[in-house]
């Protein structure tokens, strides 16, 4: 099991989630984060000051995968998220001790399986 966590340009959010969705990756969180990278630096004007703009918006996706959903999560990622331009972002690999759903108790592999809605 591993958790892919990729850090995406804001605008690159609905590409990337159909791309998932395509590719049949299912169950994400995202967040909205600020962060640094190889971007150059803004200048911008607020309320008659210059402000050196350090940190850009991003968005951050955790998506806890099967062995064998990390490629095709990694693969969707990447096409959709790519813009060629300084700033697309990265995308990590970690590895998973343990996971539990909630709902269920259900661990490991069968808590990462999208499963039916309960009705």
């Amino acid at each position: 099991m591993r958790l892919v966590v990729a850090i995406i340009r804001p605008e690159k959010l609905s590409e990337v989630l159909e791309a998932l969705f395509r590719a049949e990756v299912r169950g994400l969180t995202i967040s909205r984060v600020q962060g640094h990278g190889g971007e150059t630096e803004r200048v911008e004007t607020y309320r008659g000051t210059t402000v050196k703009m350090e940190l850009s918006d991003k968005v951050r996706l955790d998506i806890g995968v099967s062995d064998h959903f990390v490629e095709p999560t990694v693969r969707a990622i990447l096409s959709a998220a790519r813009t060629g331009s300084v700033g697309d972002g990265k995308i990590f690999v970690l590895p998973v001790e343990k996971i539990y759903r909630i709902r269920t108790g259900e661990e490991d592999e069968a808590a990462v399986t999208p499963v039916a809605p309960v009705t």
